[in-house]
């Protein structure tokens, strides 16, 4: 996943930088307005989520995140070191989903991403009645899975699995990043090679030819990704 940072002390935006990168983030930083502007004009569609300091030196957060909601719904967390009422209510009235006050830890803020995310993961997938995957169709709200219109019968597990490729759909997973999130949403443990079974299982059931598979694609040294163009509403 792609963040976008706009803070202007370099110190603090390097080590942000740094250690989201080290929680397999990519990260775009911008110390002005004026730079975020132009990476929100012509990159935003590719960013997950943006991480905007208050008080900028040619600008505020405030018409960032403001610009950012006219063009996509894309969530914005507010960093600020003014945690009065006025600052926080003023910034989730304009549409923030969250804010962090200064100075915080850096896992605080790795799990206010995380959780902000995948509130946004589901409410998108909520949205969809039916999500056709080639000749599977997937029905997120019944939770249920169809194959040439016959159910297919998958674990909670696998369907979770097969879940979070849909709501990452052309980006690459890390097996680091499936075991978290298969770990966060089953409650219990999941090892490296119980992942490998899995997604062999999943293939089995979903592909067409699970030796060639079409739908989860292996990247070679990276991990796995349902590519874009396979997945149509």
């Amino acid at each position: 996943m792609k963040l976008l940072i706009v803070e202007d002390d370099k110190t603090i935006a390097s080590g942000l930088e740094y250690s989201l990168n080290q929680e397999g983030y990519e990260v775009i930083v911008c110390h002005h307005t004026q730079g975020a502007e132009e990476v929100i004009e012509k990159e935003l569609s590719g960013i997950s989520l943006c991480l905007f300091d208050l008080s900028l030196p040619d600008g505020s957060g405030y018409d960032l995140c403001r610009r950012v909601k006219e063009k996509t719904d894309v969530p914005v967390i507010f960093l600020t070191v003014a945690d009065d009422e006025v600052n926080v209510v003023m910034g989730l009235d304009m549409g923030a989903d969250d804010y962090i006050t200064k100075p915080f830890r850096i896992r605080e803020l790795s799990s206010r991403i995380k959780t902000v995310l995948r509130r946004y993961q589901k409410s998108k997938t909520h949205e969809k009645d039916s999500i056709q995957l080639h000749s599977v169709e997937v029905y997120p709200l019944e939770g249920k899975v169809y194959k040439q219109q016959e159910e297919l019968v998958l674990t909670a597990l696998e369907y979770r699995l097969l879940m979070i490729f849909i709501n990452h759909r052309g980006l690459i997973l890390s097996r680091e990043q499936l075991l978290e999130q298969i770990w966060d949403a089953a409650g219990e443990f999941v090892n490296d090679n119980t992942l490998t079974v899995y997604i062999k299982r999943l293939r089995k059931k979903i592909e067409d030819n699970p030796q060639k598979p079409a739908l989860i694609e292996t990247v070679r040294g990276l991990g796995y990704r349902m590519a874009a163009e396979d997945v149509k509403k």
